[in-house]
């Protein structure tokens, strides 16, 4: 039981939604138990940040998967690792190597690459065949590059990667959480792009890449406390979890948790 369990502060959630996506920069083992005890049950996803994976010892790497795994949480590696073992002409072996250490989940992503649709259609498929879940993100690491995305662009993406069969769509963010996908440069939303995008799909497939707080309590007010949300620090997992129960000043009194 939760303290101070008397103020009903549950959440309820819907299958495929409320789903959190943490970016994990290189967190050790033993720091990795503490977070986990204490949010793993509001944590879904962990992306082992862009290459990340390809610098530490396989064995630690290989230990930490299987942390994630005992906490219900599903790791995967960043998909700028992806992209490299794309333009190396190595995704079999790439595959072969996620599978053996045991991640849960691929993201196919071409945010730094230029890759055609056939091709990424063809690696989704591939991804599938491996008994992954896919996640593919949409939208470009250059800002000048991603500006030059309209939001029906995206809208055409994220729809043609869930039709070829991805679990979930991604849409880019960075780390910054500025100048990039539905965020203008000082990290506001960009909403006639917003509108437009959640006009044309469905939400429920979607996790918004969403860094800073005042991201995460915008789509949170507008799309509800179930809403998936990416690229969250693991210092923010449990601040996250009480802008989405309303329980912190973002949203208390705004939201209703429990619809």
């Amino acid at each position: 039981m939760n303290a101070f369990n008397f103020l009903k502060s549950d959440r309820k959630k819907e299958h495929g939604t409320s789903l959190t996506m943490m970016l994990d920069k290189g967190i050790g083992l033993m720091s990795l138990i503490d977070l986990l005890e204490l949010s793993s049950e509001y944590l879904s996803f962990a992306k082992f940040g862009w290459g990340t994976s390809a610098i530490l010892n396989r064995d630690i790497i290989q230990e930490k998967i299987e942390i994630y795994l005992s906490y219900d949480v599903t790791p995967y590696p960043g998909g700028t690792l992806l992209e490299l073992a794309y333009i190396q002409n190595k995704i079999p072996q790439f595959l072969d190597e996620a599978q053996e250490l045991g991640f849960g989940a691929i993201e196919i992503s071409d945010g730094s690459i230029d890759m055609s649709w056939d091709d990424r259609e063809n690696l989704i498929h591939q991804v599938k065949d491996r008994d992954f879940k896919v996640l593919t993100e949409v939208g470009k690491k250059d800002p000048i590059k991603d500006g030059k995305l309209k939001a029906e662009d995206r809208v055409k993406q994220v729809n043609s990667d869930l039709k070829a069969g991805a679990d979930k769509v991604l849409i880019e963010a960075r780390e910054g959480g500025k100048g990039i996908g539905i965020y203008n440069k000082e990290g506001k939303i960009k909403e006639d792009d917003l509108e437009i995008i959640i006009k044309n799909i469905d939400i429920n497939k979607i996790i918004w890449e969403a860094p800073l707080k005042d991201q995460q309590t915008y789509l949170i007010l507008k799309f509800g406390s179930n809403v998936n949300l990416g690229n969250i620090p693991p210092e923010e997992l449990i601040p996250l979890e009480t802008i989405r129960r309303g329980l912190r000043g973002d949203t208390l009194g705004k939201i209703n948790p429990l619809d």
